[in-house]
């Protein structure tokens, strides 16, 4: 392949196939019905793609708009906690993979999340819980309190949930699987 072709198809894959939708993503603007649309159909594409390598190409999604603005897929077929793995890890690492393949695709990052029979939702809840519940200890107590360690997405859960609360304040440390959120007085 020539390499002038070679240099226009790398470019035209990282564009993505949809430079308008992603020109007007990227200016701000609120997109169509439309072009949620296409955005949806994409991402149902990339996760089927995705879900055939574990036999469940056809299992069934539910669709649906979540509290940030994202694009919530929520898989629903029961035999496939295989997916979620422990602690989450492996519904994280398929995030990871099917974000950068939609970007790859759309040529800009919309917010998708994929989901397995509501554990993020769950998970959710159950972080946010916690997170409370550690702040009126850290009040009751008068001092920092440490949650376990949790992946990025949990951690910014805890600090969206005490944002608010003007008695504490959250902060971040350690490193890899062992960064964690802290709870100190303000």
């Amino acid at each position: 392949m020539p390499e002038e072709i070679l240099e226009s198809t790398e470019a035209d894959a990282y564009q993505g196939a949809y430079p308008e939708i992603a020109a007007k993503y990227k200016a701000g603007e609120e997109l169509s019905d439309e072009e949620l649309d296409t955005v949806a159909d994409i991402a149902l594409g990339v996760l089927r793609d995705l879900l055939g390598f574990f036999d469940a190409a056809d299992a069934p999604i539910d669709e649906y708009d979540g509290d940030e603005g994202e694009l919530i897929l929520d898989v629903t077929a029961s035999n496939l906690a295989v997916l979620i793995g422990r602690h989450g890890r492996t519904l994280e690492s398929l995030q990871t993979i099917f974000s950068l393949l939609v970007s790859r695709k759309l040529g800009f990052r919309y917010p998708v999340v994929v989901d397995v029979e509501g554990y993020r939702n769950r998970r959710r809840d159950k972080v946010v819980g916690m997170a409370k519940s550690a702040a009126s200890r850290a009040m009751r107590q008068g001092r920092s309190v440490s949650l376990p360690p949790m992946s990025a997405y949990e951690r910014r859960l805890v600090h969206i949930a005490l944002r608010d609360n003007h008695e504490v304040e959250t902060h971040s440390e350690g490193a890899d699987l062992d960064r964690h959120v802290v709870i100190a007085l303000v």
